[in-house]
């Protein structure tokens, strides 16, 4: 492992059980800061509902850590816009917020036109599909960023059980993460290794660093910002926070191949332009302490042709 991730690794990796909503709310107030939770949702009636109200009993009324929660509905079918009003969040619908940008499709479109239509100094952003939710994960997201004024953005780290026909797999979600993210952060950015699920959807964040750095529309949006947001501030201007276990649905193999096509785009508009990819790969195991961080070398060696090899050998080679 590079001696730099290691030691971002130690410095910067935290567990949501540090801090209490009391507590965070206590920094939250001597600092004369404000807070936004953002759900960005499509279809998702059966679990918006009751994120909204546990955010709203639990850090809004209980302990005064939220200042706002804001539902951003992209065209939903469902019931979700009033669902979601009527366990207390504002809901603005895509459409309506920057007209005169017109409207994509896409989760990154949603959390753009989140950060407009909120106020807080930080910014969290909650997908609406959880199941299960806790609101310590809004109190982790914040924990750092209350607590240390160096950390500009916070993303989760989790378990993500794979909920199959034959049960349950405790740690087979995140496929897309393992398969195509972890690979391309490694080796273009491999300063970013040591984040565990770097396309996690809950993360907060400073308002005035995100507002300096574009959103993908699509599903491309957590590996842009995490790309993005390190060239702006720094390695060390980033932090992950455990949040234990995350459960919520799980998409197709199609659907899965369409959100990797984009996340491939998003890497390839940023891909560095000099230099060979760097061979490591690291990889996470849960453990009794946390996370332990696996290394593997993934280089390959490319042989050449076989005619330019027997041309070399002045044409003494043999066919088997």
């Amino acid at each position: 492992m590079r001696p730099d991730v290691h030691r971002w690794l130690r410095r910067r990796t935290y567990t949501a059980a540090t801090w209490t909503a009391a507590g965070l709310a206590d920094a939250k107030r001597a600092q004369g800061t404000s807070v936004s939770v953002v759900l960005p949702a499509l279809d998702e009636e059966p679990t918006v509902g009751s994120i909204v109200r546990a955010v709203r009993r639990t850090l809004v009324v209980d302990a005064p850590l939220v200042d706002e929660v804001v539902v951003v509905d992209s065209g939903s079918a469902d019931r979700t816009a009033a669902v979601a009003e009527a366990a207390g969040a504002r809901v603005v619908d895509t459409t309506t917020v920057l007209p005169e940008h017109g409207r994509v499709p896409g989760k990154g479109e949603a959390l753009w036109k989140g950060l407009h239509a909120t106020s807080g100094d930080l910014v969290v952003f909650v997908d609406a599909d959880l199941v299960g939710f806790d609101p310590q994960f809004v109190v982790g997201l914040l924990g750092p960023l209350l607590t240390d004024p160096t950390i500009g953005y916070v993303k989760a780290l989790y378990d993500r059980p794979l909920t199959t026909t034959e049960g349950i797999v405790p740690s087979g979600g995140g496929r897309v993460t393992e398969l195509l993210a972890r690979p391309l952060l490694n080796a273009w950015w491999p300063e970013l290794a040591g984040f565990v699920q770097p396309l996690s959807g809950e993360y907060a964040g400073r308002r005035d660093l995100l507002e300096q750095v574009p959103f993908v529309s699509g599903y491309g949006v957590e590996l842009g910002l995490l790309v993005d947001l390190a060239g702006l501030a720094g390695v060390d201007a980033l932090a992950q926070v455990d949040l234990g276990t995350r459960h919520h649905g799980h998409q197709s193999d199609a659907a899965l191949g369409r959100m990797a096509g984009q996340i491939l785009h998003t890497a390839l508009a940023r891909r560095p332009r000099a230099g060979r990819p760097s061979p490591e790969l690291l990889q996470y195991l849960r453990t009794a302490d946390g996370v332990e961080a696996v290394s593997w070398d993934v280089a390959v060696t490319e042989r050449p042709p076989m005619r330019t090899v027997r041309a070399a050998a002045g044409g003494r080679g043999r066919r088997p």
